[in-house]
């Protein structure tokens, strides 16, 4: 009787042994799993917004003041030798327009390409260039034109840059040039051919 007592227990403790055996793994493998989940990457829209995304090749380019279902801008909407229009970038897949930062605003003139550098030529579409909005010296707009010089200027610090000449800084405090954005036309509406030639925006200075 107590020999089958003493039994008894030994099989109680050994069942309980490895039911807790089986739950401590049952738990490092549900926290294994959780780990994997959260060091899992996650899909590319999660991880970016595309609204906020600089300007991609093929995007199309919208007027900043568009309503809703923007129609795309055609060189002939630019007034030859007129004051400079602001863009947006758009997606022409998902026509989601890249306005969730104010680095991906540019600015977009038509002159007569024959006043152009070669890389002005190289970046032009039908005399249209197009540069960020944002000023390099502290990141104002350069909203202002100079049309007897043909030159931006930045109306915060004065800086005046050069579209003809690649955005060239001509006067004032800015420490380079305005960044260029390559354009081509495709099925007559203006497109981004190739990234900012540099850094939209300024940089703090130390």
């Amino acid at each position: 009787m107590q020999g089958s007592v003493v039994d008894g227990w030994r099989e109680l403790v050994l069942r309980n042994r490895v039911d807790y055996e089986f739950q401590c793994i049952g738990r490092r493998a549900a926290i294994g799993l959780g780990l994997c989940f959260a060091l899992a990457p996650r899909p590319a829209s999660a991880q970016t917004d595309a609204a906020r995304e600089r300007p991609k090749e093929g995007d199309l380019l919208v007027a900043v003041t568009a309503a809703a279902n923007p129609e795309p801008l055609k060189p002939d909407d630019l007034p030859r030798d007129g004051k400079q229009a602001f863009a947006w970038p758009m997606d022409p897949e998902t026509k989601t327009v890249r306005n969730g930062s104010r680095l991906n605003k540019m600015l977009l003139l038509r002159l007569d390409p024959e006043g152009f550098d070669d890389k002005t030529k190289e970046r032009a579409a039908e005399g249209v260039v197009a540069y960020s909005a944002v000023c390099v010296h502290t990141g104002c707009e350069v909203t202002n034109w100079d049309p007897d010089r043909q030159l931006l200027e930045c109306p915060c610090h004065y800086s005046f840059y050069d579209p003809k000449q690649g955005g060239k800084m001509v006067s004032g405090p800015a420490p380079r040039p305005l960044p260029a954005l390559p354009l081509r036309v495709v099925d007559g509406r203006l497109a981004v051919a190739k990234p900012f030639t540099s850094r939209a925006g300024f940089q703090q200075q130390t």
